[in-house]
């Protein structure tokens, strides 16, 4: 086990939240299964890139909130694309500048790495511009980001 995991607590749903998790990146597996009361699990850890979450059982005393989201650095568009419709069908939500919910409450972030290289440019000017475009956005679209970054 790592030092350091991420916990993640559902009231019920912590076997599926896992295998839906788990099945959205390629070689995401699910690792180990703790059995608890009634059938379900109590915990389920899955594993992606090489990083673990536990999803917990917990009961409806927590619930997942924006003060913590994870973190997606995207290669391209397409990648974007893909995860954004995985993760904000069946109840998602989407929210503002690449942030989004899905379907049982945990935020995420689904960021083109173009965007790092564009709002991290050393020219300020045309930076300020793709980061004025980013922050009108819901998904993140690299092309759009490019262009108001080019002034066109």
């Amino acid at each position: 086990m790592k030092k350091i995991t991420t916990f993640l607590w559902f009231n019920d749903q912590a076997e599926e939240a896992a295998r839906f998790y788990a099945s959205l990146f390629k070689g995401g597996e699910i690792v180990e299964t703790m059995p608890g009361a009634g059938g379900k699990p109590m915990s389920v850890t899955f594993r992606v890139d090489g990083q673990e979450f536990i999803c917990f059982n917990g009961g409806p005393h927590h619930k997942l909130n924006p003060a913590v989201s994870l973190f997606i650095d995207c290669e391209d568009q397409a990648e974007v694309d893909e995860l954004w419709g995985k993760l904000t069908s069946e109840g998602g939500a989407p929210s503002v500048c690449g942030w989004l919910t899905d379907k049982y409450g945990l935020s995420w972030q689904v960021i083109p790495r173009k965007l790092k290289e564009l709002i991290f440019a050393p020219d300020r000017e045309r930076a300020n511009r793709a980061m004025h475009a980013m922050l009108q956005m819901q998904k993140i679209d690299a092309a759009a980001l490019q262009r108001a970054f080019d002034g066109d």
